[in-house]
């Protein structure tokens, strides 16, 4: 069986076991976040149903926000969006950025992705359009730590997100689901008032 007739028969099982009122037990009331907070973090599989719990977030109580490394490359690129449209249409008013440590992205490079890519017959033509990008995205990214402090500083000073909104840095050890703040939002917030 192959991973699509899997998930398909895995989503069989769950729909015939649901409550006989699934609407109350599994969705939120609104598609607004209880707690009005975006979490902005990585797609790192061992995050899966670990993080969320060991912050204490439930389903419908924040917005989720993922990419290879959770790190931002530009002034309006995906997550920007996410957190505009978040906090301008869904009442978002937290951020916080969650790195982890042993993420995969701090051990590798542009030039041993685009290795893999063209050994997997991506032209170079096509690798050319994006080789800036990816090397400012891979090459700079050594240090989680150090990565999350820009993230929080990129989404702090763009022009497009609202001064008074808190931009939390935080890491996760995903082995043992343990929380360091590395930023505090409110911290920055009051000083700079």
């Amino acid at each position: 069986m192959n991973i699509l007739e899997q998930i398909l028969q895995a989503n069989k099982s769950f729909i015939k076991n649901l409550p006989s009122d699934p609407l109350r037990t599994y969705s939120p009331n609104s598609k607004f976040p209880n707690r009005r907070l975006a979490l902005f973090t990585c797609m790192d599989t061992r995050l899966v149903e670990f993080l969320e719990p060991a912050l204490g977030i439930g389903r419908g109580e924040a917005k989720i926000i993922k990419n290879a490394g959770n790190t931002i490359t530009g002034p309006f690129e995906a997550t920007i969006r996410s957190l505009i449209v978040g906090i301008f249409e869904l009442d978002v008013n937290e951020v916080i950025v969650i790195g982890h440590y042993d993420c995969g992205i701090a051990h590798t490079s542009s030039r041993e992705l685009t290795a893999k890519m063209l050994a997997r017959g991506i032209a170079p033509e096509a690798i050319k359009m994006v080789e800036g990008e990816l090397e400012q995205w891979l090459d700079k990214f050594h240090h989680p730590v150090e990565n999350v402090e820009q993230a929080v500083a990129k989404i702090r000073t763009n022009p497009l997100i609202p001064d008074d909104v808190p931009i939390h840095g935080l890491m996760f050890d995903p082995a043992i689901g343990e929380i360091e703040i590395v930023v505090d939002g409110y911290k920055v917030i009051a000083d700079r008032a």
